[in-house]
């Protein structure tokens, strides 16, 4: 049994296929296969049952997939310690972020740092803040960043930043620049999707001030905040965003902001960490950069 084999059962076990873990480590169907045969050889156990083109994972590859988690990160763990007595900060970051840290934060925090620190490299997975929560509790990322506080005692949450929440129409539709709060319902709205924390957020702020989701007159869901943007910009309707997401769009005034009487909605981005894993040394690099008030922008 060797590191590179614990590696490819990882992807395997993550991916549920041999071939999307052939595709993520550049590997022939084959040699994936192989390195997953010796493994069961050794261990005496199936760790995957053939269904037809899908694959389920066996109880012993539960056990060995946490296991095998540990001992791979151990090994970075040590390679990040040697490389930090040479002085030299380098490696591979894996971040996942919900889609407003993820699109419009992220991406310039992450090119200043590595201007300090240009032998990082990063790989950011975007997703809503549910997903983002999962894949931290399945064990499967180290660092999240999201718009909506985790509701699980194994998930320690650092906040980053303030956000705030407006309401935003195309001009044709932005009449009066500021409305009353009931007039909220009469507006058809276009919205993400649950498991946004875009939509939590939101959700709470109105039933807050006593509005329900079911009394908008939703006139469409969608998965992600430029779709939201584009529906919007078409006249579908009015929508509830983060104000980083619509930055460019309100300058140039493809969207205007809509007030609303006695209404506001903030809310914060947090880091998340699992509280039972050590944190790398070059995650808690990022970290500490990431919250130092100099690399966050202003709302």
């Amino acid at each position: 049994m060797d590191i590179h084999q614990l590696r490819v059962f990882l992807s395997v076990f993550k991916n549920r296929s041999f071939t999307r873990a052939s595709e993520e480590l550049r590997l022939s169907q084959p040699t994936v296969s192989d390195h997953v045969r010796s493994l069961e050889d050794e261990l005496g156990s199936v760790l995957f049952d053939r269904l037809g083109r899908t694959i389920k994972p066996t109880p012993e590859a539960e056990v060995l997939f946490i296991h095998a988690t540990e001992i791979v990160e151990r090994i970075a763990h040590l390679r990040e310690a040697v490389g930090n007595m040479k002085k030299e900060t380098a490696g591979e970051l894996v971040i996942g972020a919900s889609t407003i840290p993820g699109t419009y934060i992220l991406p310039r925090v992450i090119a200043d740092f590595r201007k300090e620190y240009p032998s990082v490299f990063f790989q950011v997975i975007v997703s809503d803040s549910r997903e983002i929560m999962e894949k931290m509790l399945d064990h499967e990322l180290i660092l999240g960043i999201v718009g909506t506080k985790s509701p699980h005692k194994d998930l320690n949450a650092d906040v980053l930043l303030d956000d705030e929440l407006i309401i935003v129409a195309a001009p044709s539709l932005a009449h009066k620049k500021v409305v009353p709060l009931r007039s909220l319902i009469g507006f058809p709205m276009v919205l993400r999707e649950e498991g946004s924390g875009t939509r939590k957020e939101m959700e709470r702020c109105l039933e807050d001030a006593g509005i329900s989701i079911d009394d908008l007159n939703v006139a469409g869901y969608f998965s992600s905040t430029d779709a939201v943007k584009q529906a919007v910009k078409a006249g579908m309707g009015i929508s509830i965003l983060s104000r980083f997401a619509v930055q460019e769009e309100l300058k140039h005034q493809a969207l205007r902001e809509v007030k609303i009487t006695g209404l506001e909605m903030k809310r914060r981005f947090y880091a998340l960490t699992h509280r039972r894993r050590n944190l790398p040394f070059l995650y808690s690099i990022f970290l500490e950069y990431l919250k130092s008030s100099s690399a966050l922008p202003p709302v």
